[in-house]
Order: C-alpha cells, then structure tokens, then sequence
C-alpha cells in the first residue's frame, strides 16, 4: 500500500501543540483555508490548522511521487484581489519565482491538426495560418480576446464582494454593485464552431469546479485566466498548499498535518448548544476549543463530523444542498524522456472525440523520487479527464476500464511508448492511503441553491454562527480564484465575528 509522499523540506513536528485553546480553528487542507489561517495568524490571532483530508504532495507508487491530476494556475496578476493577499503574506515575490511556463504555452491535438500555441504571437498566428489557412486569423482573434475577457471584471472582484451574499441586505447591496460592473454580464468570444474552438472551450471543465457553467462570469473568466497564462507551479496545488502551510507556521500558527503528526484527522465537532466549541481528533483525547471554526474541506466531510444531526439539522441541511456530479480521473505514465515523441507540450490539450470522456489534459512533469529527487532522464505524463461521480459504485473492474481508455488514447499520441514504460499508475485506483476526497482532487459540484452571477454555491455563513465554509464549494464558478476569495472573505468575516481589539500586525 503506498504512504504518503515525503516533502524534500518537511515541516516542524507538531504532535501535540501546548496550547488547546485558540482564536480559529481551520478544518481542512483546501486552499482557502491555508489562505485564512495564514492570513489571520499574521493578523495576531491564535490559530489551530487541522489538516485533515490531507496526504502530502502527490502519492508514492512503486517508488516515484506522482500527482493526483494535472493542475493549471494562472498567474496572481490575472487574479488582483488574490496578490493582495498574497503581497500582505510576503508570498509575491516567491510565487512569481516559482510559478514557471509551459513549452509551448498550451498545445492542443485534434484528429488531424497539432497546434502549438507559443506565448509568442507571430509565431502563435503562424501556427494557426499554418493549420487552417484564413480561417486561423479568426480563431487567433478570438483567442486573443479570450485571453483578456476576466479584466473587465478585476474591478468589481477587487471590491471584496459579499459573495455569495447572506440576507436580503447583503443581496441588495451586491446587486447594486453589480449594476456599476457591466463587465460581469460580458458574453464569451470564443464561440466558433471549428474543432480548435471547441477544444479551447474544454479546458473549462479543468479551471472551474461548478458543474455545466451556463452564465458569462462563469464561461469566461477563469477560462480567460487560464489562457492568458496557463502556469505550472511545482508540485500543483500541493506545491501551493505547501507555500501557505510554510509561512503560516512561520507567523507562529500551529498546524497539525500528516507530515508532522500522526493526529491530524477530526473525528467529531462538538457544540455547545447552537454554537461550535471545538474539535476532537482520532487517536486523542484532548478537545481543541476556539471562538469560530473555518471548514474548508468538502461539504461532505464536514457533514460527517456532526454527530448529532437532528440537533443540528439546519446546519445539515445547508451542507446537504452541495452534490457531487463529477471528478477528475488521472492516469500517470513514467517514462523516459528520450522516448517522447519530438515536439511533445508540456501542457496539451486533446480531442479524444469519445463523447462520454470528453477532452483530456496532459501535463508533463520530471519524474521524482519519494527521497524528493528529480530525475531528469525520465518523464511523469499525467492525462486526466472527468467522469460521473456515480462510477465509484460501479466497481474496481470499471474504473480499470476508464484507465484503459486513457491508455489507448495516451498510446495513440505518444507511438513506442507504452513497450518504455518505467510505471503505469491511477491515483483512483493505486494511492492506497490516499483518504476521503482526495482521490476526488477536482470535482464538479451542483447545488440546491441560487447561484447569483451563476458562480456561487454555499453561503460562508452558517446557521452555526460561529461556523463559516471557505472551500471550493463557495465559490464554485470562479476556480481557483474563487477557493483564495472564499478563504480571504472567511478572514474579514473572522475579524467581524471576534470583534478583538488591537490586533498585533506583524
């Protein structure tokens, strides 16, 4: 059974913090946790950090540390509110260093066409002429309008809107800042019927957790971002999630996650009366109290931690309102370099014309091992592309069957291989102590609720007052952008709630 992954610089032990009362306790290894709970550790509050659903960056597997799914980041200047916060934490500058482009930019691969599209753009339009005659100046327009269509909208975001809002005040006062921002309402460019176009639109699914985006905001900014500077940061979210964990440790937060302590898992929240109180861990008999919980992990997950559901029905319900449609499912090739076919990107994506697979997205990677190595003879090619939540029930035997597919198609774009292969893996099927939603890395969510500008789900607020979500599920429609906003706005709201005075800046 493989173990978590070893980080090549592993975090200070906290196995038993000295302290069992705190300010805020965060729940959850999603980024917009790490955000607040880096955030308000440097604003002087007290803070416990509970990793929980976390595992490390990627999964061991037969000696080599692969990734859970390949993983898109746009760069923080396409994200403005997002810098600010990064720039408060210290973090611009080391992000900016890290963060790296793909060769080409993206490369997208169609039955009969391999374009390369180069940050470049004389020699972007030459590759579109090239491949469709007059008909690639069109598409080049279009993608280029594409590329700048979230900066109408940066203004309105900047603000700090109260998404989603939480009664009727918030809701009149958002609305009225939505009549100020036209740019919000702003249709997609990209809407040719030629296979580039339609290829283009299908990296959407991969920068968006909501499930079916119909509206503007939704169909154009995080794809905009994406295309303007589809990044690589190393080690993925993980890589990111690593960042926030480092400086939140620095600014004297104490964190408990599996690469410091065996105790990291919550086994229930306690209450007192309407209100949370606190959290008790597995294996430990020690209760962690604080003034206010932020969750961020799966709606799901937290649902499980209530042990008296009937008690807290209304909390129930609102968690209930959050399904899960669909996931990323990845395969992860190790082979060695010199067998790549001559051109190959970094960052492709591919037309499988298979209707239920839809595009896959490959992302190419050193391979490294679990001593946290690279090796720079041999490659880790991670193809992913989304399923139905409902195959988790149709057994092992399927999901091996979805895994095949991908082989077949990876097997067609990269001739020899296959005979060079080092390691064939599927964190679906192989991350044996992966927990919980993890092997989930990216899904789509659907919700019982009203999506207002067709990209929120969740309310932050609780009907536990002193209980607030900044996962994924809050702001579902805006990708990544959204998980920093959730966990950014989760901050004010935390100063709001404990109203403490002269907080120490640091």
């Amino acid at each position: 059974m493989p173990t978590p992954a070893t980080r090549s610089k592993p975090l200070p032990s906290a196995s038993a913090p000295s302290r069992h009362v705190y300010d805020v306790i965060v729940l959850g290894s999603q980024l917009g946790g790490a955000l607040a709970a880096a955030l308000l550790a440097k604003r002087g509050y007290s803070v416990l950090l509970v990793e929980h659903d976390g595992t490390g960056p990627g999964y061991e597997h037969d000696d080599f540390v692969l990734p859970y799914a390949p993983f898109v980041a746009p760069a923080l200047k396409t994200m403005p509110a997002v810098e600010e916060a990064f720039t408060e934490l210290g973090l611009t500058t080391q992000l900016h260093r890290n963060q790296q482009p793909h060769v080409p930019e993206l490369q997208l691969v169609l039955p009969r066409h391999r374009v390369d599209l180069h940050t470049d753009a004389t020699r972007r339009r030459a590759e579109l002429v090239r491949e469709f005659g007059t008909e690639g100046e069109r598409i080049l327009a279009d993608l280029t309008a594409s590329a700048t269509q979230h900066e109408p909208s940066d203004a309105f975001f900047k603000e700090g809107p109260p998404l989603p809002p939480d009664g009727l005040m918030e809701g009149w006062n958002l609305k009225k800042r939505m009549r100020q921002h036209p740019g919000l309402e702003t249709e997609p460019r990209l809407t040719g019927e030629d296979e580039p176009s339609k290829l283009l639109r299908g990296l959407l699914p991969f920068v968006v957790h909501l499930d079916q985006p119909a509206s503007p905001l939704a169909r154009t900014r995080p794809l905009s971002q994406a295309l303007q500077t589809p990044w690589r940061y190393p080690g993925g979210r993980d890589g990111l999630r690593k960042l926030l964990f480092e400086r939140f440790v620095e600014l004297g937060g104490d964190l408990l996650s599996p690469e410091n302590t065996d105790t990291y898992v919550v086994e229930e929240l306690h209450f007192d009366g309407g209100r949370f109180s606190g959290v008790k861990l597995l294996r430990s008999d020690t209760l962690y109290r604080a003034s206010c919980l932020v969750s961020a992990t799966d709606a799901g997950a937290l649902r499980r931690l209530i042990t008296d559901r009937k008690k807290h029905r209304a909390l129930s319900e609102q968690l209930d309102l959050s399904t899960i449609k669909s996931f990323l499912f990845a395969v992860n090739w190790v082979v060695p370099e010199a067998v790549l076919p001559r051109g190959l990107g970094e960052l492709l994506l591919l037309d499988t014309e298979d209707t239920e697979l839809g595009p896959l997205l490959l992302q190419q990677h050193p391979a490294r091992t679990a001593e946290g190595k690279d090796d720079p003879s041999l490659r880790v090619i991670c193809a992913g592309g989304f399923v139905p939540a409902s195959v988790r029930d149709l057994g092992e035997g399927y999901l091996q069957s979805l895994a095949m597919r991908i082989d077949t198609h990876l097997e067609a774009l990269m001739p020899f291989t296959k005979n060079k292969r080092l390691l064939r893996s599927a964190p679906y099927l192989d991350a044996g102590a992966v927990r919980g939603s993890r092997l989930m890395p990216h899904p789509h969510y659907v919700f019982d609720s009203e999506a207002v500008l067709g990209v929120t789900g969740l309310k932050q607020h609780t009907p536990a007052k002193n209980l607030l979500l900044a996962g994924r599920e809050v702001l579902p429609g805006l990708g990544l952008e959204g998980e920093f906003l959730a966990g950014a706005r989760a901050t004010r709201l935390v100063q709001e709630m404990l109203k403490k005075k002269a907080v120490l800046k640091r």
